[in-house]
């Protein structure tokens, strides 16, 4: 970028396609769907409120596979009677304003098991996850069969499918937060022997064959320019796992990729990576010249001012807001109109409780604000 962009001005996506704004309202677990994955009336007021200001919304991810089912609550993209529900939420979004946009996504290893009645969960390899000092996480999933692993490709195409065909403007791969691209892609939870493990290119074999399923359904299914973006996290905390040169590398597969924008994981915009070789400055930094304008960055992180989301986009094009947008679902509206003072900046563990929310979500609130957050 040649110069720092402002929230407020328009972004037109090397498609064609144009946000009104610059600001996207990040993917959150809502858990308010039903048991089965359709909408409720519960979450299309919410991402319906949620809409008026930004130039964006992306949902919470939606399961491609019932064997991807992360956590009850979850929206579900995987299967055809799911989309008159699908149409609704793309609807009450855009009637807002905002592009929609429907984040597609399977657990892996990460899948609790009352998602899935019990069944093991299924993974790259029969490796369980840890936690940041080494210790275990959860069960050992079950090793995916080759066959396994194509189905999984197919039904991204399939997910992509009914995203176009709901009306959706566009969709979000999540292959961030340890969740099923991340375990292919990583060193620790991919051991495999076949085509889909072993060294750097060949865990990126999974992504690259979802990405050409996804563009395939665009190309047979879309009749208008629609979006796809690509989240990811920029690096593991466990030994081995994904390292910042790692992220480097898929960037640059990423960026050679038909995708509209890369989406960076972050809990703070400003977070610097472990490695001491790229600790000269913010991982969003290094990320901006890694892409060199190739495609859209959008970056995250802890924004809650004029101020972040301004000096986010010194680095990227797009800024993604989250927890700022669940307790003040009019921020960008508020910022707009020169009301900054109007803002909510209490901690979240205490403006949650001046929303609002569902039962369901406003218990995970509480939880996630007790707890480490996933990065």
């Amino acid at each position: 970028m040649a110069e720092t962009m402002t929230f407020d001005e328009p972004y037109q996506f090397a498609n064609g396609v144009t946000l009104r704004n610059r600001v996207m309202m990040s993917p959150m677990t809502t858990l308010q769907s039903f048991f089965d994955g359709t909408i409720t009336k519960d979450e299309l007021a919410y991402y319906a409120l949620r809409s008026q200001g930004v130039g964006a919304v992306i949902t919470g991810a939606a399961n491609v596979q019932a064997s991807g089912k992360g956590w009850p609550g979850e929206l579900s993209i995987a299967s055809d009677d799911k989309l008159p529900e699908l149409t609704q939420l793309a609807s009450a979004i855009q009637n807002g304003g905002a592009k929609a946009i429907i984040q597609i996504f399977h657990g892996g290893r990460m899948s609790e098991p009352a998602a899935l009645a019990d069944r093991l969960p299924e993974a790259p390899s029969a490796i369980a996850a840890q936690h940041h000092d080494g210790t275990q996480k959860t069960g050992v999933p079950r090793e995916m069969t080759t066959a396994d692993v194509q189905a999984t490709v197919a039904a991204f195409g399939e997910a992509t499918r009914r995203a176009i065909q709901a009306g959706f403007d566009g969709i979000e791969l999540h292959g961030a937060n340890t969740y099923l691209f991340q375990q292919f892609f990583s060193p620790q939870s991919n051991h495999r022997t076949d085509q889909y493990g072993g060294g750097l290119a060949q865990r990126y074999t999974f992504i690259q064959e979802v990405l050409e399923a996804v563009f395939a359904a665009v190309k047979q299914y879309a009749t208008a320019p629609f979006i796809v973006g690509y989240r990811f996290s920029p690096e593991e905390f466990t030994t081995p796992g994904i390292t910042f040169a790692d992220t480097l590398y898929l960037i640059d597969q990423l960026v050679q990729t038909p995708l509209d924008y890369v989406h960076v994981s972050l809990n703070e915009y400003d977070r610097v990576a472990q490695s001491a070789d790229y600790q000269a400055q913010s991982i969003l930094a290094y990320l901006q010249t890694a892409i060199a304008g190739r495609k859209a960055l959008v970056g995250v992180g802890g924004v809650r001012t004029r101020a972040d989301a301004n000096h986010v986009l010194a680095h990227a094009d797009l800024v993604a807001v989250g927890q700022q947008l669940l307790v003040d679902p009019f921020w960008v509206q508020k910022l707009l109109a020169q009301h900054d003072d109007a803002i909510v900046t209490t901690d979240f563990e205490t403006a949650i409780d001046d929303i609002d929310f569902t039962t369901p979500l406003y218990d995970f609130l509480v939880a996630r604000y007790r707890s480490t957050p996933n990065m």
